[in-house]
This record gives C-alpha cells, sequence and structure tokens, in this order.
C-alpha cells in the first residue's frame, strides 16, 4: 500500500499534558484543592498537527515518544485527531516529555512543571524521513529537536516547499539555535516579545517589519488579548482578538499556528488567514486542554462569520 502524502509535517514537541483546574490557595487540611484533571497531548507543533487535522488538512508528526504506557497514551492524543504518527521514533524506556499544567479557573492562565531531562536524547538527523517530509508543502517547526530541525529545514529550502516555525514569547535574547532557523523559514509565527528581541527594536510592528529583513517572506506576532501583528509583502496590519469565555489557554498559540498553516493551503490572503487563526485559537480556549476546543472547518467559519468577520472558503 502506497505511503499516505501529508499536506503538512510537523517536527518538534510532542507532551503528554496532565492539566489540573483549579482555585488558588490550598484546600482542608493541607491538601492542593482542583476542580478539573484531564490527561491530554500538547506541545507547541503536536499540538498545531492535531489542530491542522482537525481543520481538515492531511498532517504528520516526527519527533520521539518512550515504549512504556505514557508514552503511548501520548501517540494515542494524536492518532485520535488523525495525526500520522508513523514516523515517530521510538526511544526505549519511559516517556520523558511529560508537562503538569496548573489552570487558575479564575482567569484561565496557566503554569507548567516538566521532567529535568525532557530533551535529553532528541532526534538526531540521521533519523529523518526526508522523503516523507518533502512530500508534504509544508514543515512546521518550534525549535526543538534542534539539529534535526534544521536538517529538515534545509531539506525543504531545496526542495522548493514551505517552512513555517514556531518561535515562542521571549523576554530575553533569542537562543542560537533559533536564529540559525531563521533564515530557512518562509512564515514566521512568533511569540510575545520574539521580534523585538530579535531585531532590538522595541515597536512590535517596527519589529515584524525588520524581522522580514532576516529571511521570512511573513512575520506574524501574536499578542495574547491583543490579537496579533503582522507584516508580509502585501503589507503590515493588526488582527485584533476574538472575545470568548475563558477556560483555559493551554494550547492557543499552538492552534493559531495550525489554522494559519491551513489558510496557507487554503491559499488565503493574509488578512483572511490571520482571523481564522485568531477563531481557532479563541475556541480553543473555551475548554480545558489544549486541542478539546479545537473545532472542524465549518464550526470555525462559522464562528468568523457568527462575529461578523465572514471569511470564503
Amino acid at each position: 500500500m502506497p505511503e499516505k502524502r501529508i499536506e503538512i509535517a510537523g517536527l518538534g514537541l510532542a507532551t503528554l499534558d496532565i492539566v489540573l483546574r483549579g482555585r488558588p490557595g490550598v484546600g482542608s487540611s493541607g491538601r492542593f484543592a482542583f476542580d478539573d484533571v484531564l490527561l491530554e497531548g500538547g506541545g507547541p507543533v503536536a499540538t498545531a498537527m492535531a489542530a491542522a487535522s482537525r481543520l481538515g488538512a492531511r498532517t504528520g508528526y516526527i519527533g520521539t515518544a518512550g515504549t512504556d504506557f505514557a508514552g503511548e497514551c501520548k501517540l494515542l492524543s494524536l492518532t485520535k485527531y488523525a495525526v500520522d504518527v508513523s514516523h515517530v521514533v521510538r526511544r526505549p524506556g519511559p516517556e520523558t516529555q511529560v508537562v503538569m499544567v496548573w489552570v487558575d479557573a479564575h482567569t484561565g492562565e496557566r503554569s507548567f512543571t516538566t521532567l529535568s531531562e525532557m530533551l535529553g536524547d532528541p532526534l538526531r538527523p540521521e533519523e529523518l524521513d526526508r522523503d516523507y517530509i518533502t512530500r508534504a508543502g509544508y514543515l512546521h517547526l518550534d525549535g526543538c529537536h534542534a539539529e534535526a530541525a534544521f536538517a529538515a529545514a534545509r531539506c525543504m529550502r531545496e526542495g522548493r516547499k514551505q517552512v513555517v516555525l514556531d518561535a515562542a514569547t521571549t523576554s530575553s535574547s533569542v537562543s542560537e539555535r533559533m536564529r540559525k532557523l531563521i533564515p530557512y523559514v518562509d512564515v514566521l509565527i512568533c511569540g510575545s516579545g520574539f521580534a523585538q528581541a530579535l531585531t532590538g527594536c522595541g515597536d512590535v510592528s517596527d519589529a515584524c517589519r525588520l524581522a522580514v529583513k532576516l529571511g521570512p517572506q511573513t512575520v506574524v506576532q501574536t499578542e495574547g488579548a491583543d490579537g496579533s501583528y503582522t507584516a508580509c509583502p502585501s503589507g503590515e496590519f493588526h488582527t485584533p482578538a476574538f472575545e470568548v469565555d475563558v477556560v483555559d489557554t493551554t494550547g492557543a498559540g499552538d492552534v493559531f499556528h495550525g489554522a494559519y498553516i491551513v489558510g496557507l493551503l487554503k491559499g488565503w490572503r493574509p488578512e483572511q488567514i490571520a482571523v481564522f487563526a485568531s477563531a481557532a485559537a479563541a475556541m480553543a480556549c473555551t475548554a480545558l486542554g489544549g486541542r478539546a476546543g479545537v473545532g472542524g472547518h465549518p464550526e470555525t467559519l462559522a464562528f468568523c462569520r457568527h462575529r461578523g468577520a465572514n471569511i470564503d472558503g
């Protein structure tokens, strides 16, 4: 049987998240009280692939997983969203990419606790199936498995395919591994403060515009409740965020990235893509965990129309 051809390959972090939602403070008898608990898959690239698949794209995840029950659960959290995991490399032993997520029931904001050796044995370049990756139109990276990510990005560039990079929020300097990747990136989607740290410019719009000169054709910086800022060949613009009743903001940025690539696959204008991605991220915030709130393609378009942001597609 011929191998399934994917549209988006995601190479990066996949985690198993233990999500606890509750109120700050300590319960009776010194016990920590929480209202809800969820075992769910997480990780920037993995959640983006799950979201893109939910929105109708054919996606595959590339990374590592342990051989214990936690590793099986992590892979199941992807296959239930129809993400292809045939190119995940299993590392003998326990799953190390496990995250404890605490969600404040009042605000929906979260904090994370991880294992100290979360990526002690990263994916190596020689473990990549380059044909599998380059058959996809888009490669999505988050900077994890750094050497393999760089090798994959080079392959995509040589094949004239597109690379999307999720660069996380930062208030300090940009790592060398990220700077090394950026010249091979076509679409840079970053969190608050990244473009400023990358360029040394304090204004977010100006920083995005300057970041385009470093290699990417398009730079998008997400700012949570303040929406996103885009610099691209057609110009610069700001996209407001949608207001929703927030349950949990975990994974909202990751969902934004997955939805953004789906918009690229559709060939939409940058303004349409930003609205669609913002809608998908907003919907994700209405449920506990990073994936449960992600809607399908029709539901996300309906969400946009209901709020006066009609997108043809």
